[in-house]
């Protein structure tokens, strides 16, 4: 099946690359909606000896790789996140208003492609190799797609640049434990040989990747830029999932292949650079005023409550007995920040088409004349500011117990987020919502207008918003033996 999933994608994006416009959209939705549903059918039929889906076959007598395969219960999280955003992205540009042409749907499709392949690798060189071609497409629709064309040069470079550097470190690193472990597979590459001086080199050398792809303070000087003017979709895509794979790479391909380095200096270094960043990007977020660079900020500062669960975790398992909690929240969180994120850039795409501006203070007044957006767009920021009952609330209530449990100052000093982001979010609200009206009756009422399938992706992303958030325990039942199996490979070394 998983092999009908990799055709299915990469036939759908060629596909629409050598088509025309309307039925690149088509194909696109077709595709995407088909990825979903698929997924959601093998998830219902349960798991074989712990897998959902699987292919392994020979790839090469040059070096010990295969092409390796599989889905658990945290892999298919990530890849049903991945189908919702990549749907909601291509419904979003479902209107005849829509300027996208058929290679932007191409271009989804072949992002979505990379990204299930790094949810699904089970070896080194594969892992690589799919987090490199998730890196061209997203590349390319910053920088075609953008609304900043004088400075899509600019941004387009600088992420290029720090992704493509990123990513050679983290080869290297790999090569390195490859050395010692004599095969790209995971099971090889956990049983190596590294000594406490090799494992801290494979740590930041893998590890700077994926500090640069969340990013993580001080890696994150692409981000806001890059955020800020890409399309809406290149936003959303980069934000919602892209990020996820750093999530993901450090609880598959770092914890347990260099416990030791996580166990020492190394794990607490990276706690303290991610506490900086919870509180770094949540002051600027407070006194920005373009909406989009606004929330690129709140996503920084909450990717870093992510890494500090994780590592808080990962360390008090090292040095005192398994402790899953940091990780069981970063995951929750993760797959809630997919969702919030999304939601809320899908908004401010919205504000900025309806007001030809990306600042706030020029946004007044429209719930006044719409008050169904007004509502949805109330309900995802209640899930960013993990308010009790939302999709944000049971991770960000993991996450900073895990963080208390490692270090009560730096405890304390994670919890800031819930006051800031409560003030940055609220201030978004009221000055986008509440006050005059920016756009006086007989303004530009073609656009003022919320298009329907503007308000299906919000609907459905503030669906989600409360679903998880009264029942997370359909998330938790579905990683928590993924998880499990993750630590007690850790603690084995």
């Amino acid at each position: 099946m998983l092999e009908l999933i990799f055709i299915l994608i990469l036939a759908g994006a060629l596909l629409c690359f050598a088509t025309s416009k309307e039925v690149a959209k088509l194909v696109s939705l077709i595709t995407t909606g088909a990825l979903f549903i698929i997924l959601l059918y093998v998830l219902g039929n349960g798991s074989d000896k712990g897998g959902y889906l699987a292919f392994n076959y020979p790839f090469t007598q040059l070096f010990k790789s295969r092409i390796n395969f599989s889905a658990d219960g945290l892999s298919m999280l990530m890849l049903i996140l991945t189908a919702l955003i990549g749907f909601c992205t291509v419904i979003y540009y479902f209107n005849k208003n829509s300027n996208k042409d058929h290679t932007f749907y191409g271009l989804v499709l072949l992002m979505l492609f990379g990204l299930i392949g790094v949810f699904t690798a089970h070896d080194g060189f594969f892992f690589y190799l799919f987090w490199e071609i998730t890196l061209i497409p997203i590349w390319l629709i910053a920088g075609i797609y953008s609304s900043e064309r004088k400075k899509r040069f600019e941004f387009t470079t600088r992420f290029f640049v720090y992704t493509f550097v990123g990513s050679l470190f983290m080869l290297g690193g790999l090569l390195y434990a490859y050395q010692y472990s004599g095969d790209f597979s995971l099971p090889a590459l956990y049983h190596n040989n590294l000594n406490e001086i090799q494992q801290n080199v494979v740590f930041w050398l893998v590890f700077i990747a994926f500090a640069v792809k969340l990013p993580l303070f001080p890696f994150h000087s692409w981000q806001p830029d890059t955020y800020t003017y890409s399309p809406t979709g290149g936003t959303v895509l980069l934000s919602g999932v892209m990020l996820k794979m750093a999530v993901y790479g450090i609880l598959r391909y770092l914890l347990p292949i260099v416990p030791i380095a996580v166990k020492g200096i190394s794990g607490d270094i990276v706690i303290i650079l991610a506490v900086i960043g919870i509180i770094y990007g949540a002051l600027i977020a407070i006194v920005k005023y373009d909406i989009k660079r606004i929330f690129a900020y709140s996503s920084f500062s909450h990717v870093g409550l992510m890494v500090a669960g994780i590592f808080s975790a990962a360390i008090i398992s090292l040095r005192h007995g398994i402790f899953m909690e940091g990780a069981l929240g970063a995951i929750l969180q993760a797959f809630a920040h997919g969702i919030t994120i999304s939601g809320l850039f899908f908004a401010a795409g919205h504000l900025i088409r309806i007001h030809q501006d990306r600042n706030i203070g020029n946004m007044g007044g429209v719930a006044r004349y719409q008050p169904v957006f007004s509502v949805l767009f109330f309900i995802i920021l209640l899930g960013s500011m993990a308010v009790p009952l939302t999709n944000g609330f049971p991770g960000e209530f993991l996450l900073l117990k895990s963080v208390w449990e490692y270090n009560s100052l730096m405890g304390v000093l994670a919890g800031l987020t819930v006051i800031l982001s409560a003030v940055y979010m609220l201030r978004v609200y009221v000055k986008t919502m509440f006050g005059e009206p920016t756009i006086q009756d007989g303004d530009n009422l073609n656009l003022v207008q919320s298009h329907n399938n503007e308000l299906f992706v919000l609907g459905l992303l503030a669906l989600g918003v409360l679903v998880f958030g009264l029942f997370p325990n359909a998330i938790l039942n579905l990683i928590e033996a993924p998880i499990t199996e993750i630590f007690k490979t850790m603690l084995r070394k």
